[in-house]
């Protein structure tokens, strides 16, 4: 796994337990800001090696965080293809 890659996948983390802990409150407790991480999810998207997984490339494009998050995780066989069959 290259630095970027682990740094995508150390955000994706990040983002998906401000999504849980932003569900888990209620409206009158503050909520974690996810649009900072997603905003770091796309620059380093966008700082990946031109021979970086072609899935991986898809699903950043695509928005499909928990499937980018399992190939990291080399569990990419536990992802359900999509309508675009990935």
């Amino acid at each position: 796994m290259t630095a970027t890659e682990q740094s995508l996948l150390d955000a994706l983390r990040e983002l998906e337990q401000a999504a849980a802990a932003r569900s888990s409150r209620s409206p009158a407790q503050a909520r974690p800001p996810v649009l900072p991480i997603l905003e770091r999810i796309d620059r380093l998207a966008a700082d990946l090696p031109s021979d970086a997984p072609a899935d991986l490339r898809h699903y950043l494009q695509r928005k499909s965080y928990e499937k980018a998050r399992l190939l990291l995780l080399d569990r990419g066989d536990d992802n359900v293809p999509g309508r675009c069959g990935h």
